[in-house]
């Protein structure tokens, strides 16, 4: 490749991905983006996913940017993405950057507003997911042992 075509930014989907870095990689800086993801992004569009993206041609990006747009439509399997079953329309989505943390904060305050068990939790600010609460995350100031004099 000629020095002339290497760029040293190069935007794709919204977020500016250095040259110098291999293509798998520099996808996953993209929210909602995870390497295997992008591996199989680039193996399904025949692009070498060891490639810095500094060389990509336009027509290569185009082709990226239309894939992450529409995963399904070039061959990614609907457990890859990551919004499945969508709550409102039922359909397999696959969000990106800002979406993805719009539909996910959303979906905790449907489920606030419901009152779900998850919800509750985060309405309370504690954890979630069945970790124990004993001894970790607590928030304010930190309560020790108070010694004897």
């Amino acid at each position: 490749m000629l020095a002339e075509q290497y760029r040293y930014i190069v935007r794709i989907a919204g977020v500016d991905i250095p040259g110098d870095m291999k293509l798998a990689h520099g996808l996953s800086l993209i929210k909602g983006v995870g390497y295997n993801f992008a591996l199989a992004l680039c193996r399904l569009l025949g692009i070498d996913p060891n490639k810095r993206v500094g060389f990509l041609t336009d027509s290569e990006v185009e082709k990226i940017e239309a894939a992450l747009a529409n995963p399904l439509s070039v061959g990614i399997p609907a457990w890859m993405l990551n919004r499945r079953k969508d709550y409102e329309t039922g359909r397999d989505l696959h969000l990106l950057g800002a979406d993805l943390i719009y539909y996910v904060r959303r979906d905790i305050e449907r489920e606030k507003k419901i009152k779900s068990w998850r919800g509750i939790r985060h309405a309370l600010g504690l954890k979630v997911r069945g970790q124990r609460t004993a001894t970790t995350g607590r928030i304010g100031m930190t309560v020790g042992v108070k010694r004897r004099r």
